[in-house]
């Protein structure tokens, strides 16, 4: 049941956030987008190692 409840929360919220951002006038532009982007991969292998530490040492 709080499965349920869970999923229906989350889509409620998608209802709601998803045409606010689309009737939002911000706008990120292609310079951004490509800073932002070359941090992803080695954050997520820094994730990945803190993550494979805990499992180890937990």
């Amino acid at each position: 049941m709080e499965v349920l409840i869970i999923l229906a929360v989350l889509f409620g919220a998608l209802f709601i956030v998803i045409p606010l951002i689309e009737r939002s006038k911000m706008r990120i532009s292609d310079e951004d987008t490509a800073k932002w982007a070359k941090w992803i991969w080695p954050l997520m292998g820094i994730l990945l190692v803190a993550q494979l530490l805990r499992m180890l040492f937990s």
